[in-house]
């Protein structure tokens, strides 16, 4: 089994589209099957990245993906938390792709559809399309 891994970086926009019509290119000319390409998540700024990436929120990723809750509301139970405070984490990680809901009767179940998230910060430019300064 392949693991499912999303990569987090932190670069400019400019590097963003580069990357992407790359990407584009390489696929279309080697006939890559869309979900057989890198799943990412990219950010300008650090500050970005740890506004979606608290520690709250990782140990919520973690305890939904090891504890495979049915409901939100189980998902607040697995970290011990207000669902109110689990329910706006989960919709903030949703609206960028870590987390979907599953329509389960009148509950939804929140399923992180990766088994790692790879969060990559550089640390000094790369070739004129490096990160933008943090």
């Amino acid at each position: 089994m392949t693991q499912n891994t999303l990569i987090v970086t932190v670069e400019s926009i400019g590097a963003v589209q580069q990357r992407t019509s790359e990407a584009f290119d390489q696929a279309l000319a080697e006939g890559i099957p869309a979900e057989d390409a890198a799943r990412r998540l990219s950010f300008e700024t650090t500050d970005q990245l740890a506004q979606v990436f608290t520690p709250r929120a990782i140990d919520l990723l973690q305890a939904i993906a090891q504890g495979e809750p049915a409901s939100i509301r189980e998902a607040a139970r697995l970290v011990d938390r207000d669902i109110k405070q689990v329910s706006e984490n989960l919709e903030r990680l949703e609206e960028y792709g870590v987390v979907e809901f599953v329509k389960d009767g009148r509950a939804k179940r929140p399923v992180v559809p990766y088994d790692e998230i790879d969060i990559q910060l550089p640390l000094r430019e790369t070739g004129g399309t490096g990160a933008a300064p943090a």
